[in-house]
């Protein structure tokens, strides 16, 4: 059995913020979601989360998103209230796992692409190998600044050598410590109260606690980009460049459409089904579902929406709504604050819709704003329709029956109920309900005053 310990105490000052380093987002979660959603495939009876710096806003993050996740072992806080290095961090653990008799799986908070295959074939290595203890090492380009990892055929680690203190020929060895580590929990427990201080930082390493250990297994990543760590913005933005392109890769080879990858943005937590086009400049956000067949963009943002098959969305912004199928969107429509389509719907140029919904094959093609509002079945909006949902006080409710037309330029005030079957003559402004099946004329007779023109200032 093993349990996984996750070091994220530290605040991160590099990054310049109040929020603690792991909270901020990459690619629709948190750092420190990606690292738990990384150790799935190995299983742990226990996750600890060490917290130090707004622990209370870490607990209470990750808590909301792991509510759902009710197969996984519960999420075990330990408190490090002095940020003194990894080894302190990891001593922490101790009342914790007192008496435990597996392994301990150690990452870091702030280092999110490593894949859950890595993490497993680490821990697969150790148990064969039955040592004390297995670091994951990379090959980097350019390792310049890292502490070199030596060992031998076997892959048995000799020593680890700060970058100052090697020779020229020893910087030409590319292998670093990922600072990623699997223990025997006994071993690791036995010589954690040794570690020390005695360095220029005045700071407990975990890899002090490596050196007391022997044998110890070095198990190197395929691929040096999982273990890039986040410190501050420049490699926020990298790791999230590194991240989209596995997941447009991933989107592509299970049969989506980009137009122009470069262009587009997804976020993880997105869904997407067969046959959907995305094209350039368009981005997916949070909890989206874009149905098979659907062509999304250019130009176009959609977050926390469900939009279903055969779908159209072109220059258009969609934000907690969900659109039937077969409807068409844009250009240049603003969907936002749980508006509900129904099927086979046109939503056009300049259209904003707060909080309404729609019936099937209801057309609302320019220039109009709904807000609040239930339309029925093939309703037709008439261009700049408004409905003047709000008071000053208190937003109301406007109900459209099926079937029923409103002309250019159209006023309902709310709270107001139109019937069905019902056509609004253009121009009015219609503050009282409307029964089933009649005309509506709301607005001044035209005045004609034959002769008067406006007098020039030189005429007094």
């Amino acid at each position: 059995m093993v349990a996984v310990a996750i070091l994220a105490a530290g605040k991160g000052t590099r990054m310049k913020s109040d929020l603690p380093k792991v909270l901020h987002s990459l690619g629709g979660r948190s750092l420190l979601e990606w690292v738990l959603n990384g150790i799935s495939e190995v299983q742990p009876v226990r996750r600890l989360v060490i917290v130090g710096y707004r622990g209370e806003l870490v607990k209470q993050a990750l808590l909301q998103v792991s509510d759902h996740l009710s197969s996984e072992p519960t999420l075990e806080f330990v408190e490090q209230t002095e940020q003194l290095g990894t080894g302190h961090a990891v001593q922490q653990l101790l009342p914790h796992l007192e008496g435990f008799q597996g392994d301990l799986l150690v990452l870091n908070g702030d280092v999110p692409l490593l894949r859950p295959q890595t993490l497993q074939r680490l821990l697969q290595t150790h148990r064969e190998q039955q040592n004390p203890a297995t670091i994951l090492t990379a090959h980097l380009p350019d390792p310049k600044g890292y502490g070199r990892v030596f060992c031998n055929s076997d892959n048995i680690l000799q020593q680890i050598i700060e970058d100052r203190d090697c020779s020229a020929a020893q910087k030409q060895n590319r292998r670093i410590n990922a600072g990623v580590y699997c223990f025997r929990w006994a071993d690791l427990a036995e010589v954690l109260p040794k570690l020390t201080a005695d360095n220029d930082q005045k700071e407990y390493y975990i890899t002090d606690a490596v050196n007391y250990l022997n044998p110890v297994t070095v198990v190197d990543v395929d691929d040096y980009q999982e273990i890039l760590g986040i410190n501050d913005r420049k490699q926020l933005a990298t790791a999230y460049g590194i991240l989209q392109t596995r997941i447009k890769d991933d989107w592509m080879a299970k049969g989506i459409t980009l137009i122009d990858p470069a262009t587009v943005t997804i976020d993880d937590t997105v869904q997407l089904e067969p046959d959907v086009v995305i094209e350039p400049q368009t981005h997916l956000r949070g909890s989206t579902v874009i149905g098979a067949g659907s062509r999304i963009g250019p130009g176009s943002l959609i977050e926390n929406s469900q939009i279903a098959a055969n779908t159209t969305i072109l220059y258009s912004v969609v934000t907690d709504s969900k659109v039937a199928t077969g409807t068409r969107v844009g250009p240049y429509a603003h969907l936002r604050g749980h508006v509900e389509t129904g099927a086979d719907c046109r939503i056009g140029n300049f259209v904003e819709l707060k909080n309404t919904q729609l019936g099937d094959r209801t057309n609302i093609a320019h220039l109009s704003y709904l807000g609040d509002t239930t339309a029925g079945t093939r309703v037709n909006i008439g261009a700049g329709t408004i409905t003047a949902n709000y008071d000053g006080v208190k937003k109301h409710r406007t109900q459209i029956g099926d079937r029923t037309k409103t002309g250019s330029n159209t006023v309902l005030v709310a709270p107001i109920t139109v019937g069905e079957d019902v056509t609004i003559a253009a121009g009015s402004t219609v503050t009282e309900d409307v029964p089933n099946d009649c005309l509506v004329v709301a607005r001044a007779r035209q005045v004609l005053k034959p002769g008067w023109r406006l007098k020039a200032p030189s005429e007094g």
